[in-house]
């Protein structure tokens, strides 16, 4: 019932919202256009768009249309590709930082698992410090994380200012030394928070440590001392976290870039496939 050479037709006027401009992009005349759309309205029983002399609108059958095309045309050159052998299939080591853990990053993996079911991730979470090494020593083939200072590196796909969190009841005055709850090794957002208490003048301790974000986030939440983070920490289901008011006198952090990063400038394959998509897809994580 449905040709699937007719649906990329529709689609096509359905996102330039003229014949001429979709004919231009599938590289077929405004007649054939026209010729597409009357088949597969033929073939609905029911008119599928208004037209009128400027653009095109779906009727409420077309936006329905709209929806099933897209699920349509995609499996179609799903199957296509898997029968020619070109689906991307393999294994991609992928290093993600603690904080992508709190975006959308769940339904990212869903999405890459349904569009490319032959591709297999093997999922490392860590200190993004931690995983460029892991990387540039070949345990890595792909990593999102926040790029380390001098590294230029990557594709940018965020760009975030840290932000000093604390407990809602923590209280800091502007004179104070900053307990500081930060990772004991080097990071990347630790060092920012070092780096600008000291050019600030500002004293500073350790107050509390761990290797892991929820560790940072537990000594926080208990009072303990503030941590230089993303906004991310914020999504505190209770609403404890909070962002540090100007009272508490802190310097501005410096901004920091997520980027997706490969063993190699030029990618390919699987790797390339995965890469690709998270780039393309990565607008949608952050909330």
């Amino acid at each position: 019932m449905f040709d699937t050479n007719l649906l990329k037709t529709f689609l096509a006027v359905v996102d330039a919202r003229q014949f001429t401009a979709a004919g231009h992009v599938l590289g077929i005349s405004q007649s054939t256009v026209s010729q597409h759309i009357r088949r597969l309205e033929l073939a609905c029983g029911r008119p599928l768009l208004e037209r009128d002399t400027h653009a095109v609108s779906l009727t409420p059958d077309g936006a329905v249309l709209a929806d099933f095309a897209r699920k349509i045309v995609d499996a179609s050159r799903q199957a296509v590709d898997f029968f020619a052998g070109s689906a991307p299939r393999g294994r991609v080591r992928l290093g993600i930082s603690e904080e992508i853990t709190l975006t959308r990053l769940s339904a990212l993996l869903r999405e890459i698992g349904q569009a490319h079911p032959l591709l297999s991730i093997e999922l490392t979470v860590g200190l993004s410090s931690a995983l460029f090494q892991k990387l540039d020593g070949g345990g890595l083939d792909l990593v999102l994380a926040k790029r380390p200072a001098g590294d230029d590196r990557g594709i940018v796909v965020h760009r975030e200012r840290p932000l000093w969190i604390a407990h809602q009841d923590f209280r800091l005055g502007a004179g104070d030394a900053v307990p500081l709850v930060i990772y004991p090794t080097s990071s990347i957002t630790s060092s920012l928070a070092m780096e600008a208490l000291v050019n600030a003048g500002r004293n500073w301790f350790v107050a509390c440590s761990s290797e892991s974000l929820n560790g940072l986030r537990a000594g926080t939440l208990a009072g303990l001392g503030i941590m230089a983070q993303s906004r991310l920490l914020l999504g505190d289901p209770e609403g404890q976290l909070v962002a540090m008011g100007p009272e508490a006198g802190l310097p501005e952090l410096a901004e920091f870039d997520f980027v997706v990063v490969g063993r190699s400038a030029r990618m390919s394959g699987a790797i390339g496939t995965l890469a690709d998509l998270i780039v393309e897809k990565s607008p949608a994580l952050w909330p």
